[in-house]
């Protein structure tokens, strides 16, 4: 049932073009739909509220993550229950194969799932870290994403930092930022770790195992306030429904996070 004081799609509209929101923008948005608050018709009204926004010239863009489809031994982190090390064998014989038309985001909310499954909706192959998105830029953005790169240079984020695409965080803070998991990369000496998932290459199902950067989200929120510190890089932030949002060019905020990160991270030990 709505609520008499849930917000209307085209006020929410009109509210993300207050905060600058533009037609024909490429835009990565990170989402928390109970911070926005009650939105007439729930999260297909806040896709269509954005697409609105962005006009026919526009792409949407969301995370898409399936951290589920990981070693077993990392099942405590990834899926917050751990399991014997004596079912690890069985389990990588027998985790389902990602795939992209069908497999379901996990972690990132419901707005992910609502642009992931409308029609004429693309995603990237990445089995654990893809991205979906809507507009004429979708191909371009989602081809190409390597098995071996999650969030690097073979991987959406660098399409959308090539596009000059923006970022919206609405309603959630920057420890979610995907984009300075791009900037990471960029460290020098950034650790790395091994991986592990259940792939379908089209010869069938197989274990794929890869190593990448070693992620660490634990210093974003002071690198996103450090960020908005700096006026020649503006940050517009305003309130969308009960949310407090956050609005900024990803290209930037990137070429920034690696400097920073490269300073705040100089001495650590890297990840074997």
């Amino acid at each position: 049932m709505t609520t008499p004081d849930a917000l209307r799609p085209e006020e929410l509209a009109s509210q993300l073009r207050a905060l600058g929101v533009r037609r024909g923008d490429t835009l990565l948005v990170h989402t928390s739909l109970r911070a926005v608050g009650p939105v007439q018709g729930g999260a297909r009204a806040v896709a269509d509220a954005l697409l609105d926004a962005l006009g026919a010239d526009g792409t949407l863009v969301v995370y898409t993550q399936t951290p589920d489809n990981s070693d077993p031994s990392r099942w405590a982190v990834t899926r917050g229950r751990a399991v014997p090390a004596a079912e690890w064998p069985r389990l990588r014989a027998t985790l389902p194969a990602f795939d992209p038309a069908r497999t379901p985001s996990y972690g990132v909310g419901v707005l992910p799932e609502e642009v992931r499954t409308r029609p004429g909706a693309l995603r990237s192959g990445h089995p654990q870290s893809s991205f979906a998105a809507l507009g004429p830029a979708a191909a371009r953005i989602t081809a190409g994403h390597a098995l071996n790169c999650h969030l690097g240079e073979e991987s959406p984020l660098a399409r959308l930092e090539e596009l000059a695409a923006r970022v919206l965080l609405l309603g959630v803070g920057y420890s979610v930022c995907t984009a300075f998991h791009l900037a990471e990369y960029r460290v020098p000496g950034q650790g790395g770790r091994d991986y592990g998932c259940a792939v379908d290459d089209g010869s069938g199902r197989r274990w794929h195992r890869y190593r990448d950067v070693d992620f660490d989200t634990s210093d974003f929120p002071a690198l996103g306030e450090a960020y908005e510190l700096l006026a020649e890089r503006p940050v517009a932030r305003g309130r969308i429904g009960a949310a407090d949002s956050r609005l900024f060019d990803l290209a930037p905020a990137v070429a920034y996070a690696a400097k920073w990160l490269t300073g705040h991270r100089a001495g650590r030990r890297p990840t074997e």
